[in-house]
């Protein structure tokens, strides 16, 4: 369902003495801000994919984080902090007037998104959490289930070049990349907006909040865990996530347990990216709680 729609409308907000580049598509004061992952990634992958949503009477607002893509990359680690992430958020809701939002937030989106629901639970119609978890202690112990799954072997070989820091090594990418096709996307080719994100990569906010690779926590995230806070989120929740995700069922479970309004969607066979492993379930699912929620 997914195309390279041309944006309506690019325009500069200003943070901080700093430019972010934003994209909006359709002009309905029905508005889904889409929060991408990473965090060093540019927003190419999450916009691609839900620009179409502007078709169905939403106005699909996504831009480039601070440090991404079009936007301005100073390179001082200080900056990236989830904290400062909600206050960009914030500045773009309201420099681009966009009232109330849908705040849908993927991957490392998510954790922003919990954290701005926590922050400014006044300027949200719903939250979307969509391949994410509110507690990443807990989703640590997952990630190592699912790398146990390779075999004792290639997990003490990682370690080993863990604790070496020589994590280029041949044979620790190679285990990364399957890692990374099991959990991250199963599809056999990559789609081009995927290709583009990863390919202008920052590894300075990635490495500073969350670690090496999808595998290894190690940044200023690492102990970040809003399970205990998730109660006072109080607006209509969706939680999805792919059967082999990365951040797994479970992660989504501990959530769903939590939100006073939430509904969890499973996709049987997705990772991390239902979007566009398994879009034919994703996007029905995706819009009967937008329709749901904008109707209350």
């Amino acid at each position: 369902m997914w195309s390279e729609i041309e944006p309506d409308e690019i325009k500069d907000v200003t943070i901080d003495g700093y430019t972010v580049k934003t994209y909006s598509f359709g002009s309905s004061d029905n508005v889904i801000l889409c929060a991408n992952g990473g965090p060093g990634l540019p927003c190419d992958y999450l916009r691609d994919s839900h620009s179409c949503l502007a078709a169905e009477g939403y106005r699909v607002v996504a831009w480039d984080q601070l440090g991404t893509g079009s936007s301005d990359r100073p390179t001082d680690p200080a900056l990236w902090t989830i904290q400062r992430y909600v206050e960009e958020t914030e500045t773009v809701r309201t420099a681009l007037g966009l009232g109330k939002v849908h705040l849908l937030g993927q991957s490392w989106g998510g954790w922003l998104g919990i954290e701005y629901a926590l922050t400014y639970p006044d300027s949200l119609r719903s939250l979307i959490l969509e391949n994410t978890a509110g507690d990443i202690p807990h989703l640590v112990s997952e990630l190592n289930r699912l790398r146990d799954a390779l075999g004792s072997e290639t997990v003490a070989m990682m370690q080993r070049h863990e604790a070496l820091g020589t994590l280029d090594h041949p044979e620790y990418e190679a285990a990364v990349t399957i890692l990374n096709y099991r959990h991250v996307c199963r599809l056999d080719e990559w789609p081009a907006p995927v290709k583009r994100s990863l390919d202008d990569w920052n590894m300075g906010p990635y490495g500073t909040m969350q670690g090496p690779n999808e595998f290894l926590y190690t940044g200023n995230m690492a102990e970040w865990n809003r399970i205990p806070d998730m109660h006072k989120i109080k607006v209509p929740c969706l939680i999805t996530t792919g059967q082999h995700d990365e951040l797994t069922p479970a992660c989504a479970r501990r959530m769903h347990e939590q939100l006073p309004d939430s509904e969890i969607h499973v996709f049987p066979n997705s990772s991390h990216m239902p979007f566009f492993e398994e879009p034919q379930a994703y996007y029905p699912a995706l819009l009967k709680f937008l329709e749901r929620t904008s109707r209350a």
